[in-house]
């Protein structure tokens, strides 16, 4: 296999440096979700929202109610590590959480 030839840079000209588009990844945020469970208390689940995450109660109570409700509720959003960090934090609180791409 040989390699390629460099590029010929006319006098006078400068380069530019571009990252091949192979390299540029994509930066598509990335949100933690806690699911309902049949172990948590609605009270508890607010507490950890409250205690991890600082959330105002109100803001708290609205999430913990959408867990309770619609078995779901996104609580953060970022990149992958940080949603992942968040996720593991969850779990030692005993919440069932996951993270997946947000759309």
């Amino acid at each position: 296999m040989s390699t390629p030839p460099e590029p010929v840079i006319p006098a006078g000209a400068t380069a530019v440096a571009e990252r091949p588009a192979a390299v540029a990844h994509e930066v598509t945020p990335w949100v933690t979700i806690v699911w309902d469970d049949p172990v948590n208390l609605m009270s508890y689940v607010t507490h950890v929202f409250v205690t991890y995450f600082r959330f105002e109660q109100a803001k708290a109570e609205r999430l913990m109610l959408q867990v309770h409700h619609e078995g779901r509720a996104a609580v953060a959003f970022g990149t992958r590590e940080e949603m992942e960090q968040h996720v593991n934090a969850l779990h030692g609180y005993g919440l069932w959480a996951t993270l997946e791409r947000s759309q």
